[in-house]
């Protein structure tokens, strides 16, 4: 059952068992702006806090996770449908790993580092480039991983200097409410980290129109477009976290029982609702048959449920809408020729609700929907392929780059084909497991994104760079290039250049007589 909202509230509900979860007054987009404002008065007195004193009020957040992580991935689990295992492996345990991380971390990369001198000219100009926070960080974030997508941003842009204030999706508003307590038990400063109930439709134009610094958006590639245009008028800086269609590549020298396991894995974990996760296989000839039919043994072997003993290997979609997409795409795909090669077995409870068996199509290409959009689904389409190119061109042949994965024994191959891959992230002999580590990058190619999140690139996203020339020789009256003019001056000028990059021996020779003719001016 889909989360309800009215225009005074907003309704939580089971998606398995229709239960009532809760019940929330909706924000305004008028306290939206009182937000902006009571974050925008604290943050300078935060960002002028030393980076170990900031992270030294994470640590407590750490503790909470781990000290309630079972009622954390209940919460998960109740509110989006997922399993417990599922929540406590993508987003419980990567969050209490990310803030270890970004809290070590974070001094090395605020450091204010020294840039060299580019020529001996300008020795006496010494520059550096300090990292600047943007003062109010506004994030949108999705429902399909909602505790741990935005929790790495949260922290990143609270250690990085920045307020933020987190708007999490109205389908998952529990588990919202659980990462503000998590940050409530920091005990932050009053109004540095906030949380906001708003429509979907209006959480990104009534952040734009507050005045955020800059925008985190995490979800479909339409929205993001939107967003976009949106912030045209204000130049608004974006991170955009997009849609993926992602491609494993299973080479013939392949681990094969590895390669099957990984597509089980990264094919239906939450179940499939992973904008990271395998909708596309592409496997090597010599191996596509004994693939297909492991593959086929082990999806018809999982067993899909609510998890209340753990014994369940897949759980429920999230909405009722993001099931008919599924299924509108596998229609149009069957209508087009493609079989269904292999299905799980439904759940045995008849009486639940948002479950879609896990399937694999064959006999597929890339004229279908299900090989050309994002799915977001436990549905994986498997082809064959003769040669190594001509799986990178498939791999290649989508608008969306956002992940990928190439599974050989073979190491330098592997790596070859992965460097030829348009994604953002690609994985040797796994898959979407990257966004679980703290230190790697997580962003998109083509219409997947823009921007990082996660690791360095992603921390860096959280501040500004700002560039400071300091010239050493200030007893100098001026610089060469300063006015008054003349024709001498710009012969000068043109000496450096001469005797930097002139051909000929005297020639520069003669540039070094002209730019010395010049050199009294300094003291003039």
């Amino acid at each position: 059952m889909q989360k309800r909202s009215s225009s005074i509230e907003t309704a939580s509900f089971n998606p398995v068992t229709g239960e009532l979860l809760g019940r929330w007054p909706l924000h305004s987009v008028k306290r939206l702006c009182e937000m902006v404002r009571e974050a925008r008065a604290v943050q300078p007195r935060w960002a002028g806090l030393s980076v170990k004193k900031r992270a030294a009020y994470f640590y407590a957040v750490r503790r909470y996770i781990t000290d309630n992580a079972d009622q954390l991935a209940q919460t998960i689990a109740h509110d989006n449908g997922k399993l417990r295992l599922d929540a406590l492996v993508t987003e419980i345990l990567p969050a209490a790993l990310a803030t270890s991380y970004y809290c070590r971390k974070a001094p090395r990369f605020l450091r204010t580092r020294r840039l060299a001198s580019a020529n001996i000219f300008f020795l006496n100009k010494r520059s550096k480039v300090a990292r600047r926070p943007y003062g109010v960080l506004g994030i949108i974030s999705p429902w399909n991983y909602p505790f741990a997508i935005p929790f790495s941003e949260v922290i990143m842009g609270l250690l990085a200097g920045n307020a933020v204030i987190l708007k999490t999706a109205s389908e998952t508003q529990m588990v919202g409410r659980a990462l503000k307590k998590v940050f409530d038990y920091a005990r932050l400063p009053k109004g540095l980290f906030q949380f906001i109930n708003l429509p979907g439709r209006q959480a990104g134009p009534g952040f734009l129109q507050c005045g955020v610094d800059k925008l985190f958006f995490t979800g479909s590639v339409a929205v993001g477009k939107t967003l976009m245009r949106l912030a045209a008028d204000s130049l608004t800086p974006l991170n955009l976290e997009l849609g993926g269609n992602d491609a494993m590549i299973v080479c013939r020298e392949a681990n094969l029982e590895r390669a099957v396991n990984g597509a089980v894995w990264a094919g239906f974990s939450n179940a499939g609702q992973s904008c990271g996760g395998v909708e596309r296989i592409y496997v090597q000839e010599d191996i596509y048959e004994p693939f297909l039919q492991r593959l086929k043994e082990k999806v018809e072997n999982l067993r899909i449920g609510y998890d209340t003993d753990f014994n369940t290997d897949m759980g429920a979609m999230t909405t009722a809408r993001q099931m008919e997409s599924v299924r509108h795409q596998m229609d149009e795909a069957l209508s087009k020729g493609a079989k269904i090669f292999a299905r799980s077995a439904p759940p045995e409870n008849k009486k639940y609700k948002n479950f879609l068996p896990a399937i694999v199509l064959t006999e597929v290409n890339h004229q279908m929907q299900v090989m050309r959009d994002e799915t977001f689904g436990p549905l994986v389409c498997v082809m064959k392929f003769k040669t190594a190119q001509q799986a990178v061109q498939w791999a290649n042949d989508s608008y969306l780059g956002l992940t990928a994965s190439v599974w050989s024994a073979k190491r330098r191959k592997a790596q070859r084909l992965a460097g030829k891959i348009q994604a953002g992230v690609v994985t040797i002999n796994d898959h979407l497991m990257s966004h679980g580590l703290p230190e790697t990058s997580w962003g998109g190619f083509k219409q997947s994104g823009i921007g990082r999140s996660h690791g360095e690139l992603g921390f860096m996203e959280m501040t500004q760079a700002q560039i400071i020339v300091d010239d050493r020789l200030d007893r100098l009256k001026k610089d060469l290039w300063w006015p008054p003019y003349s024709a001498d001056v710009y012969k000068g000028i043109k000496g450096v250049l001469t005797f930097l990059y002139g051909r000929g021996l005297f020639k520069r020779l003669r540039a070094l007589v002209d730019l010395l003719g010049i050199v009294s001016r300094l003291f003039k």
